[in-house]
């Protein structure tokens, strides 16, 4: 049983926003504490107004925040991460994108995501503890190059194998692995220092 106060549960989705069958929405309406950093309504691949979006939800909560960040969201922590001074108790980081490789069609290109700040990948150690949860048949990043953002951010790396990028369009929908790696984190941070 965790003797610190229950976190709020930010959720920071990827480059797609809010998808109503996606496993972070559905995990949110789980979740007794918990906030979603909002779609942009312009300038949706501008990595500073997505930091200042993150940034706008955290300024509204009072006490521990732990972070569950996909795809593209988690570019935006990381990149926050290295700017902010606001403590958070955790984070969980789904399927990183590698994006100083360039994607499959569909995406965005590498020169329209340096022109808008989410390039080169920060690889300093984050200020919190943190889960990477790592695809094995990610087509947006090989699992050695996620392997290596784990590493160098200090984050405890989880292999779950063939899980696509771990969105609807690999059939999750549902990820019930996700309370479970929250929990794990939770467990991880139960610490006095971290409850800030």
């Amino acid at each position: 049983m965790n003797s610190l106060p229950t976190p709020t549960v930010v959720i920071v989705p990827g480059l797609r926003d809010h998808v109503a069958d996606h496993w972070q929405t559905l995990l949110a309406a789980t979740l007794d504490q918990v906030a979603i950093v909002p779609p942009l309504e312009h300038d949706g691949l501008s990595l500073p107004a997505r930091i200042a979006a993150l940034d706008a939800v955290l300024a509204e909560i009072d006490g521990p925040v732990v972070l569950v960040a996909h795809s593209a969201g988690v570019m935006i922590t990381v990149h926050w991460a290295q700017q902010s001074t606001r403590p958070v108790r955790g984070a969980l980081l789904a399927t990183p994108p590698d994006f100083e490789t360039p994607l499959p069609p569909g995406y965005p290109a590498a020169a329209d995501l340096a022109a808008h700040g989410w390039t080169p990948v920060p690889r300093r150690r984050l200020p919190f503890p943190s889960i990477v949860a790592a695809s094995s048949t990610d087509p947006l990043a090989t699992a050695r190059r996620v392997s290596g953002m784990a590493e160098a951010w200090g984050s405890s790396l989880v292999e779950l194998g063939d899980v696509g990028h771990l969105n609807p369009a690999a059939g999750y929908g549902p990820w019930p692995r996700a309370q479970e790696l929250l929990d794990d984190l939770l467990t991880m941070t139960d610490s006095p220092e971290l409850a800030r």
